[in-house]
C-alpha cells in the first residue's frame, strides 16, 4: 500500500478550505485546522497526526512557521508569497513553509504534486 502524503493547513482567518481541494486532488490527505488563530496550531497537529509537511498562513507569513520550529524543531521557510517559492522551499526539505494569505487550490496541488515527486 502506498502511502499518502498528510499536508496540515492552518490559516490564521480560519480559512485553508481551497488549499485543502488541491491537496486532494493530488492524492494527499488534507488536514485543515478549524477556527481563527489556526497557524499557531500546525506544529502541533503535525506532531499528532505524524503529517509530512505543513502550510501556514497568516498576514506576514511567518507566525505560525516559527512556532513550529521553536516547539517542535522543524525546518522552516517563511514569508513566502508564491506557489514556486513554496515549491523551492519543499526541494531545499523544509517541513513547515509559511506564506500570506493564498487560500488557492493550485497552491495545495502544486505543493503536494511536488512532495510526492519527491518521493520523501
Amino acid at each position: 500500500m502506498v502511502k499518502k502524503v498528510k499536508v496540515v493547513i492552518g490559516d490564521r482567518l480560519g480559512k485553508g478550505q481551497n488549499v485543502a481541494l488541491g491537496v486532494e486532488a493530488a492524492g494527499g490527505i488534507a488536514i485543515v485546522i478549524p477556527g481563527v488563530g489556526a497557524d499557531m496550531k500546525v506544529g502541533d497537529v503535525m506532531q499528532a497526526e505524524n503529517a509530512d509537511f505543513g502550510l501556514s498562513f497568516c498576514g506576514s507569513g511567518g507566525a505560525g512557521a516559527l512556532t513550529a520550529k521553536t516547539k517542535y524543531g522543524y525546518s522552516i521557510e517563511y514569508g513566502l508569497r508564491s506557489v514556486e517559492a513554496g515549491i523551492t522551499a519543499l526541494r531545499k526539505g523544509h517541513r513547515v513553509i509559511g506564506f500570506g494569505f493564498m487560500d488557492t487550490e493550485e497552491l495545495g496541488r502544486r505543493m503536494t504534486e511536488t512532495y510526492i515527486q519527491l518521493g520523501r
